[in-house]
């Protein structure tokens, strides 16, 4: 065998080491830890996590290890369903621990999972200063400012960090973009529950949801909103940079159902119910119910290779929406800019630096 047959066989030989190792290390599963158990997602995901679907393997190779509890004295279920839910996890292998720091030191990826908006800053900033890439549930913060200054601290640490509602990967909403009866998206009526609460902006507590499936079918480019608001209903309608609009119809007495009306350039369609496929021919596909199984499918993906599922400027412009209808409402209805609203939170921000 001569000397260049010698160093072809050779490199061969390092290059199947290399992959050999670099597919053990592979295996090893992302050691997730959760800020705040009291949504009941934390532990939806770690069960599909653990117990990953043979057909959605994306699901697979996570492990959820440790836990913190949190909890907020003014929002009652934040306690008692903390301590709901914390017993299921101990039973999924998962640690409750004392501190976030312990927490922390245990993990690789981070779940914020407290529905309290308010403290996610705080507990943001801890697990980005750590390097750990964050998901942080619904709502991603109770102010347009806190917002920002969470995706600040993202590229101050160079680390990522996204949020959503589990909405947005709901197969029945997701699946109306260039869906066979609809084609091109021109515009969608998107309807859901809005309970008002005290401790978070009207728009932002619960009605994210709606919100969420809007921006699914419809993308980002807003630039517009007005809000109509009576003690029973919302009506925001936004206008977006190439004409199409987007309409909110929030509910507060009645009948409630999510879901959307979907216009196109080839016919109208209904996105069928949260959770499941979208309808064909006025047919729901026959399936498992898939109400966390997207979202927990993409936070995985994202844990695996550090890549967003959303941009940081989509997730502003959808706050920036909500923020620019309570503007609406506070001067009487009128049309607000999603531009203004975003620039007025980024002067206050810094402002406050």
């Amino acid at each position: 065998m001569n000397a260049q047959i010698r160093l072809t066989f050779t490199l061969a030989a390092v290059m199947l080491l290399v992959g050999f190792t670099s597919s053990v290390h592979s295996a090893d599963p992302v050691r997730v830890g959760v800020l705040g158990i009291d949504n009941y997602q934390a532990l939806a995901f770690t069960q599909l996590w653990h117990k990953p679907f043979d057909d959605n393997p994306d699901l697979a190779g996570l492990k959820v290890v440790a836990a913190w509890k949190g909890g907020s004295p003014d929002i009652a279920e934040t306690i008692t369903e903390a301590d709901q839910w914390a017993p299921h996890l101990i039973t999924l292998g998962v640690t409750i621990e004392e501190s976030i720091d312990d927490v922390l030191k245990q993990c690789d990826a981070v779940m914020i999972m407290t529905v309290d908006g308010r403290v996610h800053l705080k507990l943001t900033e801890q697990a980005l200063k750590a390097r750990k890439p964050t998901y942080i549930g619904r709502p991603m913060a109770a102010s347009l400012e806190d917002i920002l200054a969470i995706f600040d601290l993202a590229k101050k640490y160079d680390t990522p960090v996204f949020s959503c509602s589990q909405h947005r990967y709901s197969p029945g909403f997701i699946g109306m973009r260039n869906h066979p009866e609809v084609g091109e998206v021109i515009g969608c009526d998107v309807f859901g529950g809005c309970p008002i609460v005290e401790h978070h902006p009207d728009l932002f507590w619960h009605a994210l949801h709606s919100f969420e499936t809007m921006y699914a079918i419809m993308g980002p480019g807003a630039i517009s909103v007005t809000r109509a608001r009576t003690d029973d209903t919302e009506l925001v309608t936004g206008v977006w940079k190439d004409g199409r609009i987007g309409s909110y119809r929030g509910i507060r007495r009645g009948a409630l159902k999510y879901s959307a009306t979907v216009f196109g350039d080839k016919g109208v369609a209904p996105a069928g119910i949260y959770g499941y496929e979208a309808p064909i021919n006025g047919v729901v596909p026959k399936g498992r119910y898939k109400g966390y199984e997207g979202v927990a499918t993409e936070i995985a993906k994202f844990y695996k290779t550090g890549k967003l599922p959303i941009e940081p400027s989509e997730t502003i412009e959808l706050f920036g929406f909500m923020e620019a209808a309570h503007e609406s409402h506070r001067q009487g209805g009128i049309p607000i800019r999603i531009e203004d609203v975003i620039a007025k939170a980024r002067k206050t921000l810094d402002a406050g630096k």
